[in-house]
């Protein structure tokens, strides 16, 4: 069991969005970037916002239906492609967490139509 899934195995009641693993996948990326700050505050800024982005419309996205769950899963896919695209920018290894990044995005665009 990874550790993300360790996080939520003590819990007797789950929200829906805990059990995806697209949303554990995006929350550690998200807390990877908190623990990695980037030096560039323009784009540490921008990449903090979307990483939250893609965790919190997840999130949202799962507690709907109909075309609200859509649109929450989609903005989730543009931002996961936005944080990719950041990660490009940096002089860290963030291959790791790209893909990671890619398989949310894998995820996230069956789970959008």
């Amino acid at each position: 069991m990874s550790d993300s899934a360790n996080r939520y195995a003590d819990s007797t009641y789950f929200f829906e969005h805990e059990r995806l693993d697209c949303y554990r996948l995006a929350a550690d990326v998200a807390r990877w970037l908190a623990e990695h700050p980037l030096d560039d505050k323009h784009l540490r800024d921008q990449a903090t916002r979307a990483a939250q982005s893609i965790v919190l419309n997840i999130a949202e996205g799962q507690g709907r239906t109909g075309r609200s769950r859509t649109y929450h899963f989609r903005i989730a896919l543009g931002s996961a492609a936005e944080l990719c695209a950041a990660l490009d920018l940096v002089a860290l290894d963030t291959s790791d967490q790209q893909t990671k990044l890619r398989r949310v995005g894998m995820m996230l665009r069956i789970m959008a139509k």
